[in-house]
């Protein structure tokens, strides 16, 4: 009666807390030999925030996150396209979070290890494939080993080797022909902090929101993301990931972009070190589940870092599909609900990033419209043409407000598998 997962990352972590919740036995197979913190800032919005203080994490998020308040959208010439409040601020029953990514995936895997023992989590047990029977799953792994459970969940990321698997022909992620390079500098914080913003066009754009509250001098920790498109032919180093960039490689094109709030060439300079990825996802797939194996987080749905919903989805996942197991139990018949409630939303997020339809479609808009040079938006593109265009995504997404609010919890207070 045990559930197997395939990575220690935010999805498999939080996995195994909601399985731990609802008694379920499991164990996870995290190929590194050491669970370490990675990347840099993501954001978290309030239908993942809460799934997350239903697991009972609510003063370790506030420890490791800022409450984001606002959220815009701002021209190449730093004029305001669109404002809103976010979480609470924005009437939500829960807030959205900027956190370190790192910090949070350490602090899921801390309280796991704490609630479910330091044996839960096997390290240097990189996945390479699985098997299924009528009554149970294997995983296995690099070593030849093959760990036999009732059913196998692959967390193991965009390049999941679990994936591969089931689409052995699927290939490479695909590049759209963006770059991103992504850092944190301590500045001076802007919009009185706990605001997210970003700025330019689809050529040329930066995000940048803090992932610390500001200090007496205001002052915060500000996680910032450079963006440049290339020509899809370009050679641009694509084979290379989470390299040390050079900001030599962009900073002159951001050079102009000095505003009354932000100083982005400031932003880029101050940082220590800068990552450089290539912005890319992949197909949809028509199915996640084989069996008693599924996929989720990136391994099932990976999509451009627009709208914020990549960590968030993943635990979102994580909760689904505990929920399912609680009415379902260990069965087949669990991962295919999981998918029937998950995948249509997941496919929806991904085609609406690929084709400009993200709550930042905005910024293209207005620079076709005026190059970004405006006196009032109103008279570029209506107030209410804009907020609707907000709604819709978050509607897609599976935040919108109201509905957000009036949805029951996914797994009732005190549910257990029978």
């Amino acid at each position: 009666m045990t559930v197997l997962i395939a990575g220690a990352g935010i999805a498999g972590l939080s996995l195994g807390l909601t399985l731990h919740q609802i008694g379920v036995p499991f164990r996870i197979f995290e190929s590194t030999q050491e669970i370490r913190p990675m990347g840099v800032g993501i954001n978290l919005q309030p239908n993942a925030v809460r799934e997350l203080l239903d697991l009972g994490l609510a003063d370790e998020l506030d420890r490791i996150g800022v409450k984001t308040r606002q959220y815009g959208f701002y021209s190449k010439l730093g004029k305001t396209i669109w404002e809103e409040p976010r979480g609470t601020w924005a009437g939500y029953a829960w807030p959205q979070y900027s956190v370190h990514r790192g910090h949070l995936q350490m602090m899921l895997y801390k309280v796991l290890t704490e609630r479910a023992g330091k044996d839960c989590v096997v390290t240097g047990a990189r996945a390479i494939g699985f098997e299924n029977s009528d009554d149970g799953a294997a995983l296995v792994l690099e070593n030849g080993e093959r760990v036999l459970g009732t059913l196998l969940i692959a967390a193991d990321g965009i390049h999941s080797a679990l994936r591969k698997q089931m689409y052995p022909d699927e290939g490479e992620p695909i590049w759209n022909g963006r770059v991103l390079w992504r850092a944190t500098t301590e500045a001076d914080a802007y919009f009185g902090g706990a605001a997210m913003v970003m700025i330019g066009h689809d050529d040329l754009r930066l995000v940048a929101y803090p992932i610390s509250n500001s200090d007496e001098n205001g002052r915060a920790v500000i996680n910032w993301i450079a963006e440049k498109r290339f020509p899809l032919d370009a050679t641009w180093k694509k084979e290379d990931w989470n390299r040390p960039a050079d900001i030599a490689d962009f900073l002159p094109d951001f050079a102009d972009w000095k505003f009354d709030w932000i100083n982005v060439p400031a932003l880029i300079s101050g940082a220590e070190v800068v990552f450089e990825y290539p912005m890319v996802d992949r197909d949809p797939l028509s199915s996640w589940t084989n069996g008693r194996t599924t996929l989720m987080g990136d391994a099932a749905h990976p999509t451009y870092p627009v709208g914020s919903n990549g960590a968030g989805q993943a635990i979102v996942d994580a909760r689904v599909i505990g929920a399912a197991l609680v009415q379902h139990g260990l069965t087949p018949q669990a991962l295919e609900a999981y998918e029937a409630k998950v995948r249509p939303i997941a496919t929806a997020v991904g085609n609406a990033n690929r084709a400009g339809g993200g709550p930042d479609g905005v910024l293209q808009q207005v620079e076709d419209l005026c190059g970004g040079d405006f006196v009032s938006i109103d008279d570029v593109i209506p107030h209410a043409d804009l907020a609707a265009h907000a709604e819709k995504y978050k509607k897609t997404a599976g935040f919108s407000i109201q509905e957000l609010n009036a949805r029951p919890r996914t797994i009732p207070i005190g549910a257990k598998i029978n």
